[in-house]
């Protein structure tokens, strides 16, 4: 009911009497009146007045179930959303929430997590209150090899979400790495469970920073969209734009389970694209990056001419973190 009401009075473009409240949800105004003080003690200004109704001026900036799904404008993405003040990772909780059998589109969405992996084990900073931790269940209908590529499709959405949000220059790092001014904005891991018959479940979780004013030394590389915009976001609306544009593209991935209709915008805002890299594997080359195939991969152009497929590994672009 709390979305409901707040859903109603984010829509009206002014006052919405007590009346027409109870008409479009069929409660009572004294319902009504009690959702209506619990939302302010949740921390949202309400104005009532006389005669008139009630009119939403402000919001807390929380990303609980009812804050994101008043935000929220996706057919399946994010429509079931699971929220825990704090949790361990919001990937265990989707992993354990699939084997129960929660379905296709559910998000996890915590406010602090206590141990947020990133790629290859690495730990991700999960202060509380300032960044989006959430992670996505999907039950594709795809073939197990073709799973990775949704990391990618989620750097797209995200890089999306926080240029929708924020109006900052965003691009992103290969493979996944959502970028603005040479700094490092989002954490993407991508983890599946498959058997003989297939696919049973992938989960795709997605640290952003959004509001942290400041990084440890050992996260130099990072930073945030409010110190890179000098103001605070909402984060339940990063979260809402970024399934939007996730439910967008991962669509168009499902139709031909590669690369192949997205890689056009994906190289749009790829950062590395026609610039130089460094190729860490065991011998370090350098290279030009000239986009990526239909499976995802990044194509390197060598000294001779020659492109090469970077399957795996790091790869270091100048002017992105420095060769690191």
């Amino acid at each position: 009911m709390k979305t409901r009401i707040l859903t109603l009075l984010q829509e009206a473009e002014g006052y919405l009497s007590g009346q027409e409240l109870c008409e479009k949800l069929g409660v009572s105004r004294t319902a009504i009146w009690k959702w209506i003080k619990k939302l302010k003690e949740e921390g949202y200004e309400i104005q009532a007045v006389p005669n008139r109704g009630y009119r939403l001026v402000a919001r807390p900036d929380k990303v609980t179930e009812e804050a994101c799904l008043s935000q929220m404008d996706t057919a399946w993405a994010g429509r079931n959303i699971r929220y825990f003040p704090i949790t361990d990772s919001t990937n265990t909780r989707a992993r354990a929430l699939a084997e129960e059998g929660a379905p296709h589109g559910t998000l996890v969405i915590a406010e602090e997590q206590t141990g947020g992996k990133g790629r290859r084990g690495r730990n991700w900073s999960s202060p509380a209150g300032t960044a989006v931790y959430m992670t996505i269940l999907l039950r594709p209908v795809i073939a197990p090899q073709n799973a990775s590529m949704l990391t990618l499709v989620m750097a797209l959405a995200v890089e999306e979400g926080i240029r929708r949000v924020s109006g900052l220059d965003t691009m992103i790092k290969w493979p996944n790495d959502v970028v603005a001014e040479g700094k490092k904005l989002c954490g993407i891991l991508t983890e599946m469970s498959a058997d003989m018959d297939g696919i049973r479940y992938v989960v795709i979780g997605a640290g952003i920073n959004a509001n942290q004013e400041a990084f440890p030394e050992e996260l130099a590389a990072a930073s945030s969209l409010r110190i890179l915009k000098g103001k605070k976001v909402e984060r339940s609306v990063l979260i809402a734009e970024t399934m939007k544009a996730f439910e967008k593209y991962y669509e168009i991935f499902v139709r031909t389970q590669d690369m192949s209709g997205l890689k056009e915008v994906y190289e749009r805002r790829l950062a590395n694209m026609g610039r130089q890299v460094r190729v860490l594997d065991s011998q370090p080359w350098t290279g030009t990056a000239r986009g990526i195939d239909r499976s995802g991969e990044l194509l390197v152009e060598d000294g001779e001419g020659r492109v090469h497929t970077v399957l795996s590994g790091e790869v270091s672009v100048r002017g992105i973190y420095g060769y690191v």
